[in-house]
């Protein structure tokens, strides 16, 4: 069977394309690194509200600590054949300070509600630095779309 080439998306098209995927989805991969937990990749949902993800995990997961001792993380949505790489920095935010709203629409979103399980969670604002995304190699020429925080184009 011949594989047949598609052509690489104009830039307009894979920015439309990205940000439908981080509305649309509900999970990602969340990895971070930090001096006694090492290096740490865990799947987690996330709300997008248009500029900064929000996820929550147990405070006294890996992934939690991490974070509050490095703020750097690096969030991956998709396949391999359609990925979106985001290089961010998270903040912490405690239930307290999250606001009904926000905390209601987290849960809508991603179908649980952490403010209401027992264990602790934190919840992390995450705003993206860089943005990368790409079907095929023939993508990876383009394929940043965000840098510096500033969506190009």
């Amino acid at each position: 069977m011949t594989e047949v080439e598609v052509p690489p998306r104009p830039l307009a098209e894979r920015l439309r394309d990205t940000r439908a995927k981080l509305a649309g989805d509900i999970d990602l991969w969340v990895a971070t690194a930090g001096p006694t937990g090492g290096v740490h990749l865990v799947p987690l949902s996330y709300c997008w509200d248009g500029s900064a993800f929000l996820i929550s995990t147990p405070r006294s997961s890996v992934t939690a600590r991490n974070l509050l001792a490095d703020n750097r993380v690096r969030l991956s949505l998709g396949p391999t054949r359609d990925v979106v790489i985001v290089d961010g920095t998270a903040a912490a935010v405690e239930i307290a300070d999250l606001g009904a709203e926000v905390g209601d629409a987290f849960a809508r979103r991603t179908g649980f509600d952490p403010r209401e399980l027992d264990e602790t969670y934190q919840y992390f604002l995450i705003r993206p630095q860089r943005i990368q995304a790409w079907r095929e190699a023939n993508e990876l020429r383009g394929r940043i779309l965000m840098r510096d925080g500033r969506w190009l184009g």
